[in-house]
């Protein structure tokens, strides 16, 4: 009787343990679609966009926040299908530590830091890493041409003199 009492309360004390793992707070549902055809990418990865920035004394950076060398770059699009008229795009990257909308610079020797590189979408807001931006319209006839701003901005007070690049892939998302 005892022998039983103990493996009823083992069994028990399994079975609550069992159904706390089970317990949520919440749900997410992720949702997507695979679709047949997209456009053609012309800056995909065995022809990259090189956008310059360009040399900029640290002297232009008056403290964290600020920016320098904001530089207009454009993505292209080409014989998209007629049922694809709309795109977003995210851009992946290894983002500052503690803050997403910022690039980090690339580990190399002599880096600078205290910066990083900022990105902007056509609605001119900045677009955090991971995160889609402002929706563009798609023609299935001729080159779409998907504009962003990059630019340098400060992540500290003190910003030192280096190389300063970096490196995003995107994703074009379909709507």
């Amino acid at each position: 009787m005892k022998n039983n009492l103990i493996v009823a309360v083992i069994a028990s004390a399994s079975i609550l343990s069992a159904a706390s793992a089970f317990a949520a707070d919440g749900q997410v549902n992720f949702k997507g679609e695979i679709i047949d055809a997209a456009c053609t990418v012309v800056n995909n990865v065995s022809n990259p966009l090189d956008v310059t920035l360009g040399q900029v004394a640290k002297t232009a950076f008056t403290g964290a926040g600020s920016t320098a060398s904001a530089t207009k770059f454009t993505l292209q699009l080409k014989n998209c299908p007629e049922t694809v008229t709309s795109a977003t795009v995210k851009f992946d990257g290894a983002a500052v530590t503690g803050d997403n909308s910022v690039l980090a610079l690339t580990t190399e020797t002599g880096v600078a830091t205290g910066v990083g590189i900022q990105l902007s979408d056509a609605s001119s807001a900045v677009l955090p890493l991971f995160t889609a931006s402002t929706v563009y319209p798609l023609v299935s006839t001729g080159t779409n041409n998907l504009d962003f701003v990059a630019r340098y901005v400060a992540t500290s007070a003190t910003v030192t003199a280096g190389p300063a690049n970096s490196v995003a892939s995107f994703t074009v998302n379909y709507n």
